[in-house]
């Protein structure tokens, strides 16, 4: 399992870590709505997931630039709109929007299987 906790790391009984390759889609998919900042990436997640996936910085920064190597995003530092301060926003690129359709299928096959799976215990 991938290091994205969805709370601080104290052990708690709704803690949920996300599975291996899971946080690479859910970045792709949050800049399908456009350029965005590592902050707002994460309080995408976090704000679209109910408040159950709480990305850390410690996991969101390494994703975001095994992302930029692979060429599925790119970064540019911009001075934000309503802040005098620079932020580097990232970008979807062609080949992320590829991979995004590649890795949406691939999570539906997977949590179908699990579904049938945890379906045979009832």
């Amino acid at each position: 399992m991938a290091k994205a906790p969805a709370s601080s790391s104290s052990s708690s009984p709704d803690r949920v870590e996300l599975l291996q390759g899971t946080l690479d889609m859910l970045v792709l998919r949050t800049l399908v709505f456009g350029p965005a900042h590592g902050h707002q990436v994460a309080a995408h997640i976090q704000r679209t997931s109910a408040e159950v996936l709480q990305v850390e910085h410690g996991s969101l920064y390494p994703a975001l630039h095994r992302l930029e190597r692979k060429g599925w995003i790119t970064a540019s530092w911009e001075t934000a709109k309503d802040r005098n301060r620079q932020f580097k926003y990232y970008r979807l690129t062609a080949a992320g929007r590829r991979q995004l359709v590649a890795e949406e299928s691939k999570w539906r096959q997977l949590a179908a299987a699990i579904a049938r799976v945890m379906g045979t215990a009832s």
